[in-house]
């Protein structure tokens, strides 16, 4: 199955989206709506300032609403209101350091959050195909760099990537004790390093860069020689799409649970060696140092295999890692020059359809 095609199916389709208001779904908010889609969604206000949802405005003829994920009851109207056919559920506490910070948060948003996601769809009869998005730390990390499949055992030290793991648990249960009856398709998916213009989180590469850049000081890493697997944020929002897709066409069970979808491994870097491709980009010599002091654990390598993607519904990575730091740095630069950053950001999305076409 080819990945994208994705235009005529999507056209007035019910999706109930939740997450909007972060980097992640105000990007796929946006796809969607250029797909056509009648969109639902729900999330807390945007909690970064700029903020990408608020710079993709306006939101004209949608249905946007600050609800936590935590209030059960006010999902479940919303859910039986508007009856969904497909549900993409990717609100999350989505910060290692933060959960560090805040465990009893990330457990109560990303566990209960997700049950209770969960369990208004239980309750909605319309909808046909779930996907939540969990994250690449689902995994039981050793550290030996080698890439994860989906069949690999889940874990999770930190209470970020714990939380992620019990998601999948829960979704699991979901899974066998409620939505195989009715014939429902609830599947996980696992993305890379995300990256991409409109990030303004904390503790995160990018959005750090561009503030030490913006204030002419080099960017202070705490593990410089870290594996990551980074991918531009259309790639995965592509696979998800797909995958959606694929699940409510092919009525059957005979698609994957889960599925990851990360970069070429070409595109495997160390968070040191994309620092300094930042810094070229951006003319500036010594891009980086060691930050200092003692840091919280990290696992020292994290790569993907996709293997399975490619194999179930044709989806593979498109983007090179260059082209990744080249689309990401465009954008900064045209929201600093004041550009029409919606413009902007159909006109990426136009350019990666084209991409994958």
């Amino acid at each position: 199955m080819e990945a994208m095609g994705l235009t005529d199916f999507w056209k007035g389709r019910r999706v109930f989206l939740t997450g909007h208001t972060g980097f992640k779904g105000s990007w796929l908010s946006l796809w969607l709506e250029r797909l056509g889609a009648e969109v639902t969604a729900v999330s807390r206000a945007p909690e970064t300032e700029p903020s990408l949802y608020r710079k993709l405005a306006p939101w004209d003829d949608r249905g946007h609403h600050i609800v936590d994920i935590r209030d059960a009851e006010a999902l479940l109207a919303l859910s039986r209101r508007v009856e969904p056919e497909i549900v993409i559920h990717m609100a999350a506490q989505a910060l290692v350091r933060r959960s560090y910070e805040n465990p009893a948060e990330t457990f109560s948003t990303n566990v209960m959050g997700t049950a209770n996601v969960l369990d208004a769809i239980r309750q909605t009869p319309t909808v046909k195909t779930v996907l939540v998005i969990t994250s690449d730390k689902v995994y039981a990390n050793n550290g030996s760099g080698i890439p994860f499949v989906e069949t690999d055992t889940l874990g999770g030290k930190d209470p970020y990537s714990n939380s992620k793991a019990c998601t999948e648990l829960v979704c699991q249960s979901y899974r066998d004790s409620f939505f195989k009856e009715r014939d429902l398709r609830l599947a996980t998916v696992r993305a890379g390093n995300v990256i991409g213009g409109g990030d303004w989180s904390r503790d995160r590469l990018i959005p750090d860069f561009i503030r030490a850049f913006e204030g002419g000081q080099p960017i202070l890493l705490r593990y410089p020689e870290a594996i990551r697997p980074w991918q531009h944020v259309l790639e995965p929002l592509g696979g998800y799409l797909s995958f959606a897709q694929a699940l409510t066409e092919v009525r059957g069970h005979d698609l994957p649970d889960a599925l990851n979808f990360g970069p070429h491994p070409e595109s495997f870097a160390t968070v040191s060696e994309l620092a300094e491709a930042l810094g070229r980009a951006h003319r500036v010599e010594g891009a980086w140092r060691l930050a200092p002091g003692e840091h919280l654990p990290e696992a020292p390598a994290l790569t993907l295999s996709s293997a399975l993607a490619l194999d179930t519904i044709g989806w593979r990575p498109r983007l090179s890692l260059q082209q990744t730091i080249d689309w990401t740095v465009a954008w900064y630069k045209a929201n600093r020059e004041g550009e029409d950053m919606r413009a902007f950001s159909l006109g990426q999305i136009a350019a990666y359809e084209e991409a994958v076409s």
